[in-house]
């Protein structure tokens, strides 16, 4: 984002959606975090699950597949680069991406 730092969870999407994702670590997780990205309406949820690949339980997914909203999981790292490509191709996409601070604090 403009060369911008991001140290914390964040949702974005490629028709100008921002906010922060409360969550800093996967266990914090839940059906709740998953039903606010359904509300957004996109074509595709890219999760970045953060430094390892790691799935959503299949029940907090069920907002979005009510929608029929696609979701690819994949590490953070990975899931920034395939959201840069989908919104450069006018995909309405949104990622949420995981960004987990070390045990302890800073």
């Amino acid at each position: 984002m403009n060369n911008e730092r991001i140290e914390n969870s964040v949702v974005v999407g490629s028709r100008g959606e921002r906010f922060d994702w409360d969550c800093s670590r996967f266990d914090e997780l839940g059906a709740e975090h998953f039903a606010r990205l359904a509300a957004l309406g996109a074509e595709l949820i890219i999760f970045g699950s953060g430094a390892r690949i790691r799935f959503p339980v299949a029940a907090w997914l069920q907002p979005l597949m009510a929608r029929r909203t696609g979701v690819e999981t994949m590490d953070t790292g990975a899931a920034c680069r395939t959201y840069n490509i989908l919104a450069g191709e006018g995909r309405h996409v949104v990622a949420a991406l995981l960004i987990e601070r070390p045990q302890g604090g800073q």
